[in-house]
């Protein structure tokens, strides 16, 4: 593994790099658009484009990827995001906010598949599941250390988003000179959303409203934290603890997952999520330590529903069918993500800031409310059957090509078939 990790290290520095822009960019936004006085309602339709240009960017990257390669991809892409990034800066008007926005979106969808399609070409099938760990971290880890590079220069001037574009510029130099070849990149086909909803009623409902409200954890967030006065190395901290939250609890969720009917872990974790936003309200007004680790287990109990509901919707579908349905099941996922925002945004601008949390936690209560009903439906899917549960990014990076490839091989190593499994 650690021969691996030395002759891929250009990939894990170009996401170490890309990822704390993105971290850094995320809230620096969300704080930047307080100051300005934009709408809470404006300032959640502007991070819902984001999602937006993601899913166009998840669509077109395979294209592009095949007519001009990795590389020339990832330079092209990574000049869009650092010139995204810097029209923030120089132009504080909404409607360019919302152009740059979307066309950030698009270029670290990009970005990403062209890494993690890289990255997978490198990877043998005995290390894969230490990689793939591996990558979760630095992914999560990256993305809280850029909470922190907020503190170091005024959110009202240039600086933080002159320090966003460096990092994203500075993805694109080891990869660009690395000496290994770029893989070859393979399109998947779609199984359709309405076979995926009749195959897995409870996998894709919580695959879209747990993208709707983990959107809107990480996009108003920062907004809900200027709003309330806290100090830049406060926000800092309370969106760094979130993604911690996150790294922390992925992998112990999964072990139970992989042990016990998925739906109740499933279920557990939604009405833990749904428990502790509620739990933040009062908090923030009692104890900034205490309002920390409320957010330590929202982000550690809310960002493992993803993978949870993406083990579940493999659960009850064939081998072969689960590479193909993981591109529906982003899809789901991204869709949720791009109405969470503008609807929290909404209510925040209508009812205060709270009702970020009122919105996530009914949201997350909805979710383990219709696994108790859909366990009342259907048995459970017996344990040696269970497809294998897979840390993975929620829709901060929903498409991961190393991830499909994780399932494929798990699918094909599987001793018992799944084709005749009865869905209702």
């Amino acid at each position: 593994m650690t021969k691996t990790i030395l002759s891929t290290w250009p990939l894990f520095f170009g996401i170490s790099m890309i990822m704390m822009g993105a971290g850094l960019q995320g809230t620096l936004l969300g704080v930047r658009a307080s100051l300005e006085h934009f709408s809470p309602s404006m300032i959640g339709v502007i991070m819902s484009m984001y999602y937006v240009g993601f899913l166009g960017g998840s669509h077109f990257a395979p294209t592009l990827i095949k007519t001009v390669g990795h590389i020339r991809v990832f330079t092209a892409m990574t000049a869009l995001a650092s010139v995204m990034v810097l029209l923030h800066g120089v132009f504080v008007y909404e409607p360019v906010w919302l152009f740059a926005r979307a066309l950030t979106g698009f270029s670290y969808a990009t970005l990403y598949i062209v890494i993690e399609s890289w990255l997978n070409g490198a990877i043998d099938n005995k290390s894969r599941g230490k990689m793939m760990a591996t990558y979760l971290v630095i992914l999560y880890g990256s993305m809280a250390m850029g909470q922190y590079f907020l503190n170091l220069a005024n959110p009202a001037g240039t600086e933080l988003f002159i320090t966003v574009a460096i990092l994203i510029t500075l993805a694109v130099l080891p990869i660009t000179l690395s000496s290994r070849p770029a893989p070859k990149f393979d399109k998947t086909e779609k199984v359709s959303l309405k076979y995926l909803f009749h195959t897995s009623p409870l996998g894709v409902y919580a695959l879209f409203f747990s993208g709707m409200a983990s959107a809107s954890l990480f996009s108003m967030s920062p907004v809900y934290a200027s709003e309330q006065g806290f100090t830049l190395p406060q926000i800092s901290t309370f969106m760094a603890i979130t993604i911690l939250g996150g790294v922390a609890m992925q992998f112990p969720i999964g072990y139970l997952s992989d042990r016990f009917d998925r739906r109740r872990v499933l279920i557990g974790a939604s009405l833990a999520s749904a428990f502790f936003c509620f739990l933040a309200i009062p908090m923030s007004g009692l104890s900034l330590p205490i309002l920390f680790l409320s957010m330590f287990l929202i982000g550690g109990t809310s960002l493992t529903i993803y993978g949870l509901a993406s083990a579940h919707t493999n659960d009850h579908l064939s081998g072969e069918q689960m590479v193909a349905a993981s591109a529906s099941m982003i899809l789901v996922n991204g869709l949720g993500a791009i109405a969470g925002p503008s609807l929290s945004a909404s209510l925040m601008d209508i009812f205060g800031q709270h009702l970020l949390f009122v919105f996530m936690g009914v949201i997350y209560a909805s979710i383990g409310l219709y696994g108790l009903y859909r366990t009342s439906r259907r048995g459970p899917v017996p344990l040696e059957e269970q497809s294998p549960f897979v840390a993975q990014p929620s829709p901060l990076s929903p498409l991961s090509p190393l991830t499909l490839q994780v399932a494929e091989e798990q699918s094909n190593a599987m001793l018992n078939p799944m084709e005749n499994r009865r869905a209702n």
